[in-house]
């Protein structure tokens, strides 16, 4: 979703168009929804800074500076550690009007502390590049869900964080051509509750432990309507 001026001034596509997609980053997060999409029909790039060395990939991949022009959407889909620095050195003006989808998380190398824990990496983001709109999404799983929500015993839940509706609602678009039907999404505010999704991967990894597998994901469970 590209627009001009404020994150708020930008138009609505048709949401059955087939969109591009710019996935910063070439790990497991960014293959796996590269992946996902790319057989929902968008055109997607991977974007690295060493894109010479990633072209064995069997997907697109360019340099980050390519990969921004190329995106009506881009992912953050780096490790959250390194996210701010990947997107400076991308800049800002490249970065307006484009809607910026985060799925990073910051944890430290042995997974037990958050490099942002009195933040989010999605809140900063979004001071950071104003005229961007962010949603914070996906960070509560692992890739294999990410891409394959019906692979799970029962319907689970993903959130979406972010001060713009229309970033919202294109994003609960590309989440419903992952396989998560509307139903299984959960808007929980604005860009600061971006914060509970990311400190859950604390949880998340102790579940992990427990489970002896990462291949699950959480529901939000209700009371029955009265």
């Amino acid at each position: 979703m590209r627009c001009s001026g404020s994150a708020a001034s930008h138009h609505t596509r048709d949401p059955n168009s087939r969109q591009a997609l710019g996935l910063l980053g070439t790990g497991n997060v960014a293959r796996a929804l590269a992946h996902g999409w790319s057989a929902a029909g968008h055109d997607v790039l991977l974007g690295s800074r060493q894109p010479k060395e990633r072209a064995d990939l069997g997907l697109p991949v360019a340099s980050l500076n390519e990969t921004a022009a190329h995106a009506e959407v881009l992912v953050n889909a780096t490790p959250g550690t390194v996210s701010m620095e990947l997107l400076h050195s991308i800049g800002a003006p490249a970065l307006a009007g484009t809607l910026l989808i985060d799925v990073g998380v910051g944890l430290s190398d042995d997974f037990t502390q958050l490099s942002h824990p009195n933040s989010s990496l999605g809140e900063q983001i979004q001071e950071a590049f104003p005229r961007t709109p962010v949603v914070k999404t996906l960070c509560t799983m692992d890739s294999t869900v990410m891409i394959a929500p019906h692979g799970l015993d029962v319907p689970s839940t993903v959130f979406l964080s972010g001060n713009d509706a229309e970033a919202k609602r294109t994003t609960g678009r590309l989440l419903t051509d992952l396989g998560w039907p509307p139903s299984s999404q959960l808007d929980i505010g604005g860009i600061t509750t971006a914060r509970g999704q990311e400190h859950f991967a604390l949880l998340f990894m102790g579940i992990a432990n427990g489970l002896g597998s990462h291949t699950f994901n959480i529901n939000v469970v209700t009371r029955p309507s009265a």
